[in-house]
C-alpha cells in the first residue's frame, strides 16, 4: 500500500555512476544500473538519507511522494539473497577457475617488452574467490580496468610483486564488490592495498568501496591511492 512519505530521489542528469552512495546504503536499496545509481525498490528505502553526504555530484535528495511503505523484513530478505554464495561467486563460469601463474619474463618467446608480472588467475573482482589463497598476506592491487590500458608500464610500475583485482565501479554491481571485499578483509586479509584509479569521476567509487569495507570490518590494512590521467600519467586526485 502506498502512502505519502519521504524517500530518496536520484537526479540522473547529475549522477555519474561513481557508486560512492552504494556502500553507504545499509539497506542495499541503491545499485548502479546501466551506469546510473537507482533505488531498486521503494519498500527497501527507509528515506532517512544516510547516503546523501556521499554523493560528490549532489545527485541524491529526499522528497515526499507516494511510495510503498518501508519494509524491514523485505530488506532482510533482499540482503540475505545478495549474501548467498550463488550471488557472490559465479562458480559455474570456467573463467573463475583459480590458477597460479609464473610471471612471463621479457625474454620469453612471444612476450611483450618488459614481460608480464601477472601471478594468478582470475583477476576480475567478481571472479576472484574471497578465499583465494594468493590473497592472504599479499600486497593487493585493486585497479580500475581502464588503468591497465592507460599506463604503458602497468606491469612494471604497478603489478610487479602484487596480487591484482580489477573492475569498473561504474558498470559493475558495486554492492557485490563491497560484499567481496568485506569477506576478504574479515577472513583472508592482504598485507597492504594499493588502489589504482583513473582521474575520471566515476572511478572515485573504487577507493570509496575499499574504505567502506575497511570500516565495516575494522580491518587495519594500510591503503595507498594512485590516480592516473587518461594519458597514463600519475596525477593528484580530483
Amino acid at each position: 500500500m502506498q502512502t505519502i512519505r519521504k524517500i530518496i530521489e536520484i537526479d540522473e542528469e547529475l549522477c555519474d555512476g561513481c557508486g560512492q552512495c552504494v556502500p553507504n546504503c545499509a539497506e542495499g536499496s541503491i545499485q548502479i544500473i546501466n551506469g546510473k545509481a537507482k533505488v531498486v525498490a521503494d519498500n527497501l528505502c527507509d528515506g532517512l538519507g544516510a547516503c546523501l553526504g556521499h554523493c560528490p555530484r549532489g545527485a541524491l535528495s529526499i522528497v515526499e511522494r507516494p511510495a510503498d511503505a518501508f519494509d524491514p523484513e523485505a530488506v532482510e530478505r533482499f540482503l540475505a539473497a545478495k549474501a548467498t554464495p550463488q550471488a557472490k561467486t559465479p562458480s559455474q563460469c570456467p573463467s573463475a577457475r583459480m590458477q597460479t601463474l609464473q610471471p612471463c619474463p621479457a625474454d620469453s618467446p612471444g612476450s611483450s617488452a618488459g614481460g608480464s608480472a601477472l601471478s594468478h588467475w582470475p583477476v576480475q573482482i567478481r571472479l576472484v574467490p574471497a578465499q583465494a589463497p594468493f590473497l592472504k598476506d599479499a600486497d593487493l592491487l585493486v585497479t580500475a580496468d581502464c588503468a591497465a590500458l592507460a599506463s604503458p608500464t602497468f606491469h612494471a610500475d604497478y603489478l610487479q610483486g602484487k596480487v591484482v583485482m580489477m573492475g569498473c565501479p561504474k558498470f559493475d554491481d558495486t554492492s557485490l564488490y563491497l560484499d567481496k571485499f568485506i569477506e576478504i578483509f574479515r577472513n583472508n586479509p592482504p598485507r597492504s592495498i594499493t588502489v589504482l584509479r583513473m582521474e575520471v569521476p566515476c572511478c572515485g567509487g573504487l577507493p570509496g568501496l575499499i574504505q567502506a569495507a575497511l570500516e565495516k570490518t575494522r580491518a587495519d590494512i594500510p591503503v595507498s591511492i594512485v590516480t592516473l590521467s587518461t594519458s597514463g600519467r600519475e596525477v593528484q586526485p580530483l
